[in-house]
C-alpha cells in the first residue's frame, strides 16, 4: 500500500469494519447484558457507525475521482511461502455501489426506528443489519474471489437470521429455513467453481483470473466440458443471491421478515449478487453454453416474475416477484456484455425499489394488513406515502423522466440490431411491471375505505423523513447517472427507442387502470380466468413441482438410507457384538484359576508354533 495515497484510501478497510462494529456494539443490549434502559442505544450506535461509513466512502469516492482507480491490499496471513492478502478494488463503479449500500443502510436504519419503535428485540435487529451492511460493503470492494465467496456466505447467514427475526411464528421459521436452503444450493455450486479455479489458475485475485482466462482462451487447455462446468458453477451463486429461476422462491419466503430488512434485501442485497456476477463474466463468457443458460435464466425470470406478480394479493409478495423480474433484465445485460448499462439498471432499481418498499412498510405499519383485498381508499389519508409509492413505482418502470427510462432506452438501443428478441423482453417486462404497480396502487390508495383502512393516519416522522429524502434522490437520479463511468451519456439513444420505452410503460399503466378489481373475490368467478390466475398466483406451480420431484426424491432417499442404516449397518454391528459376547461367554468357562493349566497351555502353544515353523522350513 502506497504511503503517498490520501489517508481515506489507506483506511478503506475500515468501511466494512464499520458495519461489523455496529453489530458488536449492539450485543450488550441484544443479549440482555444491559437491562436498565431500552434497546435504542444500540440503534443510535449503529446509525453513528453507518454515518461514518457513508462519509468515509464519499471521501474515497472523491479521491478516486481525482486520481483514478486504485488497487490496495493488506497482509492477512503469512507463514513460510503462504502469503494471504485482502485486496480492495477502488474504481468509480465499485465505490458508487459502496455508497449505494451504505446510504441505503443508513436510510433503512432511520426508517426502522419508526417501523420497529415498539419491538422488544430492536437491538438484535440492528446487530443483524450491521452484520448485513459489513458483508455487503466487503463484497462490492473485494478484489479476491475467495473473499467475495466468504462474504456472500455471510449474506446467506444474515438473510436466514433476519428472515427468522420473529422466530416465535412457525411460518417465519419455515420461511427462514427455506430461504437458507435455497440459497445454499447456489452457494455449494459456486464453491465448486471457486475450488476448481484455485486449482487451475493458482490465484484468487480477479486480475490474475482474467489473465488466466485470457491465456486459456488462446490455448484451450481446459477443454469444452471443463469450461462449461466451471461457468455453470460460477453463475449458480449469483443466481441464488439474485433470486433467479429456478432458485427464485426464497425471495418470496423472505417477505416474512421485518419490512426494513425487506427494503435492503430487494434493493442492495440482490445488487451485490449481480456485481459478483459481473466480476466473474470474463471467465463465464469462455463457455457459450453457460452464457446461453444465463440469458435463458434472465429471460424466464424477467417475464415469468412479472407475470406472477400480477396475481399476488399479498402486498410485499407482489413486489418481491417484480424484483426477480427486474434482476432478470440485469442478468441479460451482463450476459450480453453491457456491464455499464447493467450497473445503471442496478442503481436505478435499488433506489426506486427501496422507496417502493418503504411505501409498503408505511401501509403495513398503519393498517397492520398487507392483503390487497382488505386495503383501499388511503390515498387522501396518507398523501406522503401515496406520493412516495408513485415515485418509487415510476422509478422502477420505464416512465419518463426517472432513472429506469434512460436505462431501458440505452439497453434497447444497443439490442435493437444485434439481439432484437431481448429488446422485446425488456419492453414486455416493462409493460407488465407498470401493470402490476398500477393494479396495486388502485387496490391500496383508491376506492372507498374498507374496515381496516378507515383510520389510517400518516406515518411518524422517523419513517416519513427517509421516505421524503429517498423520493428526492430517486427524482434526481437521472442527473446522478450522468456522472457514473463508463456510460458516456444517458440520452444517447434514438427517438424511436425512447417512444417505444415510454409507450410500453404507458400501455402497462392503462391496462392496470382498466382491469377489473374485486375486493371481495380475490379469485375470478370466470373459470378460464380463475385457472390462469391460479397458475400465476402459485408461481406456475413451481413449489408443487419441487415438492413432487426434488423434495420427494430427497425424502425417499433419506427413508432408504435410514432403512439401510437400521437393517443392514446396525444389524451387522449388532451381529459382530453378539458374536463377541458369545465367544467371551464361552471362553470364560475355560478359566479354571489353576497355574499348572496356564503353564501347560503356554507350552502346548510353543510346541505347536515350533512345529509349524519346522514344517515351513522343511517345505
Amino acid at each position: 500500500m502506497s504511503a503517498a495515497l490520501p489517508l481515506p484510501l489507506q483506511l478503506i478497510w475500515l468501511i466494512p469494519v464499520y458495519g461489523f462494529s455496529g453489530m458488536l456494539l449492539s450485543l450488550p443490549w441484544a443479549t440482555g447484558w444491559i437491562k436498565r434502559n431500552g434497546p435504542r442505544p444500540a440503534a443510535y450506535l449503529n446509525l453513528l457507525v453507518t454515518l461514518l461509513a457513508v462519509i468515509h466512502g464519499s471521501l474515497v469516492l472523491r479521491s478516486v475521482y481525482e486520481i483514478g482507480p486504485q488497487h490496495l491490499d493488506l497482509a492477512w496471513f503469512q507463514a513460510a511461502d503462504l502469503d494471504l492478502r485482502i485486496g480492495f478494488d477502488l474504481s468509480l463503479t465499485n465505490l458508487a455501489a459502496l455508497e449505494l449500500v451504505t446510504t441505503m443502510s443508513l436510510i433503512c436504519q432511520v426508517y426502522a426506528l419508526g417501523y420497529l419503535d415498539k419491538e422488544w428485540s430492536l437491538a438484535r435487529f440492528y446487530a443483524l443489519v450491521g452484520f448485513f451492511e459489513g458483508a455487503m460493503s466487503g463484497v462490492v470492494l473485494s478484489s479476491n474471489l475467495f473473499m467475495s465467496y466468504f462474504l456472500l456466505e455471510m449474506l446467506t447467514l444474515s438473510t436466514y437470521l433476519l428472515v427468522g427475526f420473529w422466530y416465535a411464528q412457525p411460518l417465519v421459521v419455515t420461511a427462514a429455513r427455506d430461504a437458507f436452503l435455497t440459497k445454499r444450493v447456489g452457494d455449494v455450486l459456486l464453491l465448486m467453481g471457486v475450488v476448481a479455479l484455485s486449482a487451475f489458475a493458482g490465484s484468487m485475485e480477479f486480475t490474475d483470473l482474467y489473465d488466466w482466462a485470457g491465456g486459456l482462451k488462446d490455448s484451450g487447455a481446459l477443454g469444452p466440458l471443463g469450461i462449461t462446468l466451471l461457468g455453470l458453477g460460477l453463475i449458480a451463486g449469483p443466481m441464488g443471491k439474485c433470486a433467479q429461476f429456478p432458485m427464485h422462491l426464497w425471495l418470496d419466503e423472505a417477505m416474512e421478515g421485518p419490512n426494513p430488512a425487506s427494503i435492503l434485501r430487494n434493493s442492495v442485497v440482490v445488487t451485490c449478487g449481480a456485481i459478483v456476477l459481473m466480476k466473474l463474466m470474463p471467465i463465464v463468457q469462455l463457455s457459450p453454453l453457460a452464457t446461453d443458460v444465463l440469458l435463458a435464466v434472465g429471460a424466464i425470470s424477467a417475464i415469468g416474475g412479472a407475470l406472477v406478480s400480477l396475481a399476488q394479493v399479498d402486498l410485499k409478495r407482489a413486489f418481491s416477484y417484480s424484483t426477480t423480474s427486474y434482476l432478470g433484465l440485469v442478468f441479460i445485460a451482463i450476459a450480453l456484455q453491457r456491464p455499464g448499462i447493467a450497473l445503471l439498471l442496478l442503481f436505478a432499481h435499488g433506489l426506486a425499489r427501496a422507496l417502493q418498499f418503504m411505501g409498503v412498510g408505511s401501509i403495513i405499519a398503519t393498517t397492520n394488513c398487507q392483503d390487497l383485498t382488505e386495503l383501499g381508499g388511503i390515498g387522501t389519508r396518507m398523501p406522503a406515502t401515496s406520493l412516495a409509492f408513485i415515485i418509487g413505482s415510476a422509478g422502477v418502470v420505464g416512465l419518463l423522466p426517472l432513472g429506469s427510462f434512460w436505462c431501458y432506452g440505452l439497453m434497447i438501443n444497443s439490442l435493437k440490431e444485434s439481439d432484437p428478441g431481448f429488446a422485446v423482453v425488456f419492453l414486455i417486462t416493462n409493460l407488465l411491471t407498470a401493470t402490476n404497480a398500477t393494479r396495486v396502487y388502485r387496490s391500496v390508495f383508491l376506492g372507498k375505505p374498507l374496515p381496516k383502512t378507515k383510520r389510517t393516519p400518516e406515518v411518524n416522522w422517523l419513517m416519513a423523513l427517509p421516505i421524503v429524502s429517498l423520493s428526492v434522490i430517486v427524482m434526481l437520479l437521472p442527473a446522478m447517472m450522468q456522472r457514473i463511468d463508463p456510460v458516456p451519456g444517458i440520452a444517447s439513444f434514438s427517438l424511436s427507442v425512447g417512444l417505444a420505452v415510454a409507450a410500453s410503460g404507458l400501455i402497462g399503466v392503462v391496462i392496470g387502470a382498466v382491469i377489473p378489481l374485486d375486493q371481495f373475490w380475490s379469485r375470478s368467478t370466470t373459470p378460464w380466468v380463475r385457472t390462469l390466475q391460479d397458475l400465476l398466483a402459485y408461481d406456475f406451480y413451481t413449489p408443487e413441482i419441487y415438492k413432487r420431484t426434488v423434495v420427494s426424491l430427497v425424502a425417499n432417499l433419506a427413508q432408504f438410507t435410514r432403512w439401510f442404516d437400521l437393517n443392514v449397518i446396525k444389524a451387522m454391528a449388532d451381529g459382530v457384538g453378539n458374536l463377541s459376547m458369545a465367544t467371551a461367554n464361552g471362553l470364560k468357562l475355560s478359566v479354571s484359576g489353576k497355574t499348572q493349566s496356564y503353564v501347560l497351555t503356554v507350552l502346548l502353544a510353543i510346541v505347536l508354533l515350533l512345529g509349524v515353523l519346522q514344517l515351513g522350513r522343511g517345505g
